[in-house]
């Protein structure tokens, strides 16, 4: 491969975006302008699923082409191992610098919360040196000794965003305090009783950060990855940059301009808000009845169902945020253009899930297998096509494979990923008639009222989910595309026995089929 033939990689990932809460996907009020731009210019695909709605797992996939129950991330109390090939290790080993700006979250550095103790005896041990899977604790980033890794899963150079809002770690963190930014300033957001002006009544999550504009992780994702290109340019080295950009998951918590943005009495309820969710499975309804003062410091991810105004509050603080990060493409495309690699650079710009946000009168994520988190935005733009949509399905392990055929490169053994190519080709052609989601909750193992495990396949006509409670969830996605009616209970048995058997299939091949190295002949 000559030098020529190795474009450049941008990938864009932002923290539980919903794919509705962008102007070029059709919505009215959030103002998008730059990311709109690079819709226009690439391939939008408008049936874009996640294989796993929670970040670790479905980051992981993002990162190796495997689902969730192969590459053994299956919720966020567990790192990925490091022996694992990415994508992005095959671009670094053929040539490419590679670097990772912001929010990674291939460990458990901001999720140790999550880690629940299994039982006295571990059912595996670790091969892999003391420490392998702290690099992202944020205390490791307070000491004068840092070292940064050489190889984190394929990238040679890492700075890291751990935390969001006001609760900032790692090198974001220390550039933070490189300027003038108070230790205790920057670790209140995840206190409810932090004196913070200006903190919504609605709920203790939703406040303006108590810092400038410029120490937002926002902008030192903006600023670092447009570093990381002058450098990587200068050096007239092919380069693929990680931009991941941790909002906006909450605490929805945007520095100001942005977070007064939006008027939350302005907002419009989702139009599924009242779903009284009669057919539902008994977790969700008892998440729908949980209110916000259970978000306590420890419980900083517990979904609950909220409040009109609550919902509203959500909303408008989501959309500031968003339109923070719009900004901070912006400039980045800027760049692009100044530095004339703009035809030379692959552009990616996805989620790793989304959120439910007032969907069916519930918010945040866990085990809600309803659009809202498991639809993401995806656009793929290229430099030599032109700008389109495509309504084939798409899913978030399809882009390793993507990024490696667009490279010129061949995908390593057992990624379970499709390349997307021949969709960027022609908008009509499919490479999928299915998505398989997993979800695993392994706190259910100490007695919590969520399933263990769900499993969900989506066609281009229906959304058939199954727990392992043996409770089913059936929706007709042409003719009730906001699932408002689950179907599984007089479901046509036909039906019900073929979208068994596409899930039945589909978690087959799900096996994972790779090996450490081959066997000694």
């Amino acid at each position: 491969m000559t030098e020529s033939d190795r474009p450049n990689v941008l990938f864009v990932i932002c923290d539980q975006l919903r794919a509705d809460h962008l102007g070029f996907a059709g919505n009215p009020v959030v103002r998008t302008p730059n990311i709109d731009a690079l819709a226009a210019e690439g391939t939008v695909f408008e049936r874009a699923y996640v294989n796993n709605p929670v970040c670790m797992p479905n980051r992981s996939t993002l990162m190796t082409g495997l689902m969730p129950s192969a590459h053994g991330v299956i919720f966020n109390d567990r790192a990925l191992e490091p022996h694992h090939t990415t994508f992005v290790s095959r671009l670094r080993d053929e040539g490419w610098r590679t670097t990772l700006v912001g929010k990674s979250h291939l460990q458990h550095g901001e999720s140790r919360d999550a880690v629940v103790d299994l039982g006295p005896v571990p059912g595996r041990t670790s091969p892999f040196g003391e420490a392998w899977d702290a690099i992202e604790h944020h205390d490791r980033y307070e000491l004068e000794d840092l070292e940064d890794p050489e190889d984190f899963y394929g990238f040679g150079h890492v700075e890291f965003c751990v935390g969001h809002g006001a609760q900032v770690g790692a090198h974001h963190y220390r550039w933070a305090r490189d300027k003038g930014i108070a230790h205790e300033t920057l670790r209140s957001g995840l206190d409810p009783t932090a004196d913070i002006a200006n903190r919504s009544p609605e709920w203790w999550q939703i406040f303006p950060a108590p810092f400038p504009d410029g120490v937002s992780s926002t902008s030192f994702v903006t600023e670092r990855t447009i570093a990381a290109i002058e450098s990587a340019e200068a050096d007239d080295e092919p380069w693929m940059v990680w931009c991941s950009f941790p909002d906006p998951h909450h605490p929805l918590s945007p520095p100001e301009p942005w977070f007064s943005r939006h008027d939350p009495a302005d907002i419009e309820l989702p139009s599924t808000y009242d779903d009284p969710g009669e057919d539902w499975p008994g977790h969700l309804r008892a998440i729908r009845r949980l209110a916000a003062d259970v978000n306590s410091h420890g419980q900083y991810v517990v979904p609950f169902g909220p409040t009109p105004d609550q919902a509203r509050a959500a909303i408008a603080a989501t959309y500031g945020m968003v339109e923070a990060i719009d900004h901070g493409i912006g400039r980045i495309m800027a760049t692009l253009e100044r530095l004339d690699a703009l035809d030379d650079t692959i552009i990616v710009f996805t989620s790793d899930h989304g959120d439910m946000m007032g969907d069916h009168g519930l918010i945040l994520k866990l085990v809600m297998h309803f659009r809202g988190c498991l639809q993401v935005p995806m656009v793929v733009r290229t430099p030599d096509r032109p700008g389109r949509r495509t309504r084939s399905l798409a899913a978030s392990i399809d882009l390793p494979a993507t990024v490696l055929d667009l490279c010129g490169l061949e995908a390593p053994q057992g990624m379970q990923g499709t390349s997307l190519v021949p969709v960027l080709d022609d908008p009509g052609a499919t490479v999928r008639d299915h998505v398989l989601v997993e979800e695993d909750f392994p706190a259910s193992s100490g007695g919590r009222p969520v399933p263990l495990k769900t499993r969900t396949i989506v066609t281009d006509t229906h959304r058939f989910t199954r727990d392992s409670e043996g409770f089913e969830m059936l929706y007709d996605l042409e003719t009730d595309p906001d699932e408002l009616t689950n179907l599984a209970a007089g479901a046509d048995p036909l039906l019900r026995s073929e979208l068994l058997t596409v899930l039945t299939d589909a978690m087959l091949h799900a096996d994972d089929i790779t090996r450490t190295e081959p066997v000694t002949p």
